[in-house]
């Protein structure tokens, strides 16, 4: 009897054992670069290459980088990230399936009226991605007569149609990873979004050397860090983690390590970011 009580609890502590190593795999699939903190759910973009992306169980992107750093700092040492959409975000908040967000998520006004934002830790805009060996688009208004891809329900392609360029021919694709690949087919000119998810898409291994971004911004994309509405406390706590990342030199060597092998320059500026809206 006592052998086999000594035995069986041999087996519960090697099955102990067990949990806790595969609790520690989870930790590191997700990211969470740290231990023995509090757990908190992060929501960003599975899909985004330099920003947001997951491959495996592997999150990487200036989005990821910025998301753990600030984690860290608030505490939270077991980070569990959750895809977070454009169109779920605001939802994805307000029931409280995630803490924050860090996915390319633009302060706006209208914004605001359902969420807060800590931030923003980088100021974005919108430009062109072409092929490297393109000469003649120079910017949106050398567009007229090009086909110029859209991902279906963006603004953005649009945006360049009623603005710089009405003979423009819009083409969509429900991805932009599709359009990236027509791009390299020759079936486009160009492709619009953000200058940093142009550029994530631009350094993939696979597209090394066959696209630019054109460096010719006309829009101001202010990335902040969704919040709960209301939740000023931990506004604060992010704003002062994102200072800290910034005077530390950690901005910076996130941002070439995930963004500055494409070439894309950011303005100067406004980047790193100075300063943080106030929270309110």
């Amino acid at each position: 009897m006592r052998q086999r009580i000594i035995a069986a609890l041999g087996i519960a502590g090697l099955a102990a054992t067990g949990l806790v190593a595969c609790g520690d795999d989870t930790d590191a699939s997700s990211g969470s670069g740290a231990s023995g903190g509090e757990k908190v759910t992060i929501g960003i973009k599975f899909d985004q290459p330099g920003l947001g992306l997951k491959e495996g169980a592997d999150y990487t992107g200036m989005d990821v980088d910025v998301a753990k750093y600030v984690a860290k700092e608030l505490g939270y040492g077991d980070i569990t990230f959750k895809e977070s959409p454009s169109a779920q975000r605001e939802t994805l908040l307000a029931n409280g399936q995630v803490k924050m967000i860090f996915a390319t998520y633009s302060i706006t006004d209208k914004r605001k009226e359902k969420v807060s934002f800590g931030g923003p830790y980088m100021v974005a805009g919108q430009d062109l991605l072409v092929r490297s060996d393109n000469t003649d688009i120079t910017g949106p208004e050398s567009l007229g007569g090009k086909k110029l891809c859209s991902v279906t329900g963006s603004t953005s392609a649009q945006k360049v149609k009623d603005q710089f360029a009405d003979t423009v021919q819009l083409q969509e694709y429900d991805t932009y990873s599709k359009c990236v690949e027509a791009l390299g087919a020759g079936a486009i000119d160009a492709l619009t979004t953000d200058n940093t998810i142009l550029a994530g898409y631009a350094a993939q291994e696979a597209n090394k050397g066959k696209f630019k971004v054109v460096g010719k911004t006309f829009s101001t994309e202010r990335y902040g860090v969704g919040l709960k509405k209301g939740d000023t406390e931990t506004c604060t706590k992010v704003n002062d983690a994102l200072k800290k990342m910034v005077d530390s030199g950690e901005w910076q060597k996130a941002f070439d390590k995930n963004l500055g092998q494409a070439g894309l320059t950011l303005d100067k500026a406004t980047n790193p970011p100075k300063t943080f809206d106030a929270c309110a």
